[in-house]
């Protein structure tokens, strides 16, 4: 009987702190969830501005090319569609996530020369971008529980994403300049889907579809 008193204080310290961690990773996820909200935001209202520059015929050839050509990330191995993606393990979601918005870190620095709309916003997009890499690095380490790290896991080595975007900008090319916005766009939209469902997932929400 002695026995059992003396575990039940274990136990209960076990069970706080359990809770204290799941209560501590929900608060980075809802951090992490609303910061890349707000980055998605910001590109679309970006795009849209730009998009408001252009003639409706230069707009709509400029949305065919686009439709026919690719982003620079599109070489990260993600999910082709919203099936695949709810299949999609937690940390595969935080892994592919971490690899988008860290592949933007260098090109974002490049919208303060790719079009006047853009350079009121680009100091506060590579801050965010940069805080939101350190949230869901915290995330995935978080998650791991024993499985690859991000150095060990060299599925997903990136391209030489400086150099592609380097190109885009600052030459006054609209197309090029178009392309820039609407990957960094496409992009955002990813890593909010992508980090929405691996929240619902570790929230334990009864419906966590798209």
């Amino acid at each position: 009987m002695g026995q059992v008193f003396l575990l039940m204080p274990v136990l209960l310290v076990s069970c706080f702190l359990s809770q204290g961690a799941a209560m501590e990773n929900q608060r980075l996820f809802n951090i992490a969830v609303n910061r890349v909200q707000h980055l998605h935001l910001m590109a679309q209202k970006m795009f849209n501005d730009f998009e408001g520059t252009l003639l409706p015929d230069e707009r709509r050839q400029l949305n065919k090319i686009f439709l026919l050509d690719f982003c620079n990330s599109d070489s990260i191995v993600s999910p082709i569609d919203k099936l695949e993606t709810q299949k999609s393990s937690v940390l595969k979601l935080l892994h592919i996530s971490f690899r988008l918005i860290e592949s933007w870190e260098y090109p974002s620095q490049t919208l303060t020369i790719s079009n006047s709309l853009m350079v009121r916003n680009s100091n506060q997009i590579s801050e965010k971008l940069s805080d939101l890499k350190v949230g869901i690095n915290l995330l995935i380490k978080g998650s791991q529980d024993g499985v690859l790290s991000l150095d060990d896991n060299d599925s997903q080595q990136l391209p030489p994403y400086g150099n592609y975007y380097q190109n885009l900008g600052g030459d006054g090319n609209v197309r090029r300049n178009y392309e820039l916005l609407a990957c960094f766009k496409k992009d955002m939209h990813k890593v909010e889907t992508y980090l929405t469902v691996a929240k619902c997932r570790k929230s334990l929400e009864a419906n966590c579809t798209l």
